[in-house]
């Protein structure tokens, strides 16, 4: 059974920077990569990013390219977003998600989700 357990959401200034880390277990082969996606208040869930846990590779959505870094440690199973320069349209409860590189490296949600961490971002 895949868990997923999110940590490092909180309150921060438009500006700042936030580290949001999921540590996985259960995975099996066809659950190769690790993401997150997000829900604003009022719309739908979004991907954010996304890894492919043997090779690296990343998918990054467009809104978050050049702020968002998505990197993993294979030996924790554990998959970190760092997020600079934070705008208040990144409010969000984040989500981890896993599933496989070939969905989510195209933007896709994944199959199994954590339970979500808030993520608040002030003027």
């Amino acid at each position: 059974q895949v868990q997923l357990v999110e940590s490092g959401g909180g309150l921060v200034q438009a500006g700042g920077s936030l580290r949001l880390s999921c540590a996985a277990s259960g995975l099996t082969g066809s659950t190769n990569a690790l993401g997150w996606s997000r829900q604003p208040p009022g719309k739908e869930r979004e991907a954010v990013a996304a890894i492919w846990l043997n090779i690296g590779n990343t998918y990054y959505a467009d809104s978050v390219k050049g702020r968002f870094t998505i990197s993993r440690d294979i030996a924790k199973n554990t998959v970190y977003l760092q997020m600079n320069s934070l705008r208040p349209e990144d409010t969000a409860v984040y989500y981890c998600a896993a599933g496989s590189r070939t969905t989510m490296l195209a933007g896709g949600l994944g199959y199994h989700w954590g339970q979500g961490t808030q993520v608040t971002v002030s003027w």
